[in-house]
């Protein structure tokens, strides 16, 4: 029996975390983690460099830099002027780096997860949700017989259970709205509602996304810029997809 969970029947679904993303499967995946890994992903890829999703920040990923030769990105508290860190201010003012190991508990290990269960993975936020959806469409008018999935990776709260954040429900509402846009579905009642709910603000970006519990966290622990940052919709014309473990322009 199929499960009721994987919004069969639809080219178009949106779920939550990895949880989520292993119960709805798409050919296609947006991962959605825009406070902060995917819009890192797209200011690397903006800048030339290439990200290496890793799940834990530990000395195995200190390892797994040096066999790639690739920099470390370490958290945002040890990251000090010069450093880099999930931080996306950080990783624009880099200089001299081309590889990026990036850890994240949430929108790393949920592309991981995506790359190994044999979807295509592409990094989505506010940034190049119209560009992606752009792409995505064009594949799917290429093939009838793909469907794509957005997956909002969510943060987590003390105990580990799941914190839906709702900039990911707009960022991934913002390319399935785009998907929409373009003539491409039917859409999942799940996504349907991702959409509404992105189309609902959209005019109010990016001054709600000071203003929702992401924002205000971030700033409260001095890191107002990577809102800012956050908060460039469609600044960014780079899709960068997971290919053989690295985060590269399609």
């Amino acid at each position: 029996m199929t499960s009721p969970y994987a919004q069969v029947g639809y080219r178009l679904g949106f779920d939550w975390g990895p949880v989520g993303a292993a119960a709805v499967r798409g050919d296609l995946v947006a991962v959605v983690d825009v406070l902060s890994f995917t819009t890192a992903v797209t200011v690397a890829v903006d800048n030339g460099i290439d990200v290496l999703p890793y799940r834990w920040r530990d000395e195995s990923a200190v390892a797994f830099a040096k066999e790639h030769d690739a920099a470390l990105a370490v958290g945002r508290g040890q990251a000090g002027a010069d450093g880099i860190s999930l931080s996306p201010a950080t990783i624009r003012r880099a200089q001299n780096v081309r590889r990026l190991v990036l850890p994240s508990p949430n929108g790393s290990t949920i592309s991981q997860q995506l790359q190994d269960s044999g979807s295509t993975v592409l990094a989505v936020s506010l940034r190049n949700a119209s560009a992606a959806a752009a792409l995505v469409a064009r594949k799917l008018t290429e093939d009838p017989s793909l469907t794509a999935v957005a997956i909002a990776a969510g943060e987590r709260w003390k105990d580990g259970s799941l914190r839906p954040a709702v900039e990911d429900l707009w960022g991934a509402g913002a390319f399935l709205a785009a998907l929409a846009d373009s003539g491409v579905g039917p859409l999942s009642p799940e996504a349907r509602a991702a959409a509404a709910a992105y189309r609902d603000v959209g005019a109010e970006l990016p001054e709600l996304l000071y203003e929702c519990a992401g924002g205000r966290e971030l700033t409260a622990y001095g890191f107002r810029e990577d809102v800012e940052i956050a908060a460039e919709v469609d600044a960014s014309r780079s899709v960068p997809v997971l290919r053989a473990g690295v985060f590269g322009v399609d």
